[in-house]
C-alpha cells in the first residue's frame, strides 16, 4: 500500500500547474489532500472525481479556506467528515474513510500567528483533535484495523524538522507548546511519525518551502507535512520520500508530495 499526502494550496491552481499529471503518474493507493480551498461546483470533474479513483472531499463553510479530501483507489466504507469539535465540523480540517483494514483521515491543523486569534484557533483545534486521536485509536483497534492521519500539521516537531529552528522559536509552528503537544500524540497516545521513524537522523526531509526569496533554492524548509500511523502499520512501513519538485518553476504548490510504501 502506497500513501501520499499534500497541501496542494488551492487545487484549482494546482490542477493547473501540475497536479492532475502528478495523479495520473502516481502509484498511490491512497493520496490525502489538504488546502483544497475550492467547493465542488467549483472543481472541474476530473479534478472533483479523477478517473480512476474514489474521491472524499469535506470543503469549509467559508469559501475559499481549508478544504481537505481523501482519494482511494477502492471505495470506502465509511467516511466521517470532522471529528466532534463544534467549532471544526464544517472547517474543512478534517476528513477520514474507511477502507479495508485502515481508516485513514486527512487533516489540516490551522497555521496560527503568535498574539492573533488565529494561534488561539489552533490551540482549540489542538486541544480537541488530540483525544479524538486516542478515541480513533480505540476505535479501530477494536475491530482489527490500524490508522493512518495524514495532513498539514503546521508543526515542526524537533529542530531537524526546520533549517533555521533558532530563528523560529517564538514562531507558530515551532512553540514549545505545539511541539510539546506532537510528543503527547508519539509519546502518550502512542502514534507513530513514520517518516522520522524511517529518516531517524534529519535534516528534514523538508516538506515545504516559503515562496519568498529563495528558501526553496536553498533548501530552507520546514518538515510539517506528516503521516502518523497506529505502531503495527508503522511496523511496516518499508520507504518514505518527499516527492520535491526539481526546480523551483516545476513546483505546483508550496508543499511536497510525502509519500509512503507500507509492506503487505
Amino acid at each position: 500500500m502506497i500513501v501520499s499526502s499534500i497541501n496542494v494550496n488551492g487545487l484549482r491552481a494546482a490542477a493547473r500547474k501540475g497536479f492532475s499529471e502528478w495523479l495520473d503518474a502516481t502509484d498511490a493507493d491512497v493520496v490525502c489532500l489538504q488546502e483544497v480551498r475550492a467547493t465542488m461546483d467549483q472543481l472541474p470533474p476530473e479534478v472533483r472525481a479523477p478517473k480512476g479513483w474514489f474521491a472524499t472531499h469535506a470543503p469549509a463553510a467559508v469559501k475559499g479556506r481549508a478544504g481537505v479530501a481523501v482519494y482511494s483507489r477502492v471505495e470506502s466504507e465509511a467516511v466521517r467528515i470532522g471529528f466532534g469539535a463544534a467549532e471544526f465540523e464544517d472547517s474543512g480540517r478534517y476528513v477520514e474513510v474507511t477502507l479495508p483494514g485502515i481508516v485513514v483521515g486527512s487533516v489540516y491543523v490551522p497555521s496560527g500567528d503568535v498574539g492573533t486569534e488565529r494561534q488561539l484557533e489552533k490551540e482549540r483545534f489542538m486541544d480537541a483533535f488530540l483525544p479524538y486521536l486516542a478515541e480513533l485509536r480505540d476505535k479501530a483497534a477494536a475491530v482489527g484495523d490500524e490508522v493512518l492521519v495524514a495532513g498539514d500539521w503546521n508543526i515542526a516537531h524537533q529542530q531537524a524538522d526546520l533549517k533555521n529552528w533558532k530563528g523560529n522559536q517564538k514562531s507558530s509552528g515551532f512553540l514549545p507548546e505545539e511541539r510539546a503537544w506532537l510528543s503527547r500524540i508519539f509519546d502518550e497516545v502512542g502514534y507513530v511519525d513514520v517518516v522520522r521513524a524511517l529518516h531517524p537522523e534529519g535534516p528534514g526531509p523538508y516538506t515545504w518551502w516559503s515562496y519568498r526569496g529563495k528558501a526553496f533554492d536553498n533548501d530552507s524548509g520546514w518538515r510539517i507535512d506528516l503521516q502518523i500511523t497506529t505502531p503495527g502499520l508503522a511496523a511496516r512501513a518499508a520507504n518514505a520520500v518527499v516527492e520535491r519538485a526539481a526546480t523551483y518553476g516545476e513546483r505546483w504548490s508550496d508543499h511536497a508530495p510525502v509519500t509512503v510504501t507500507f509492506a503487505s
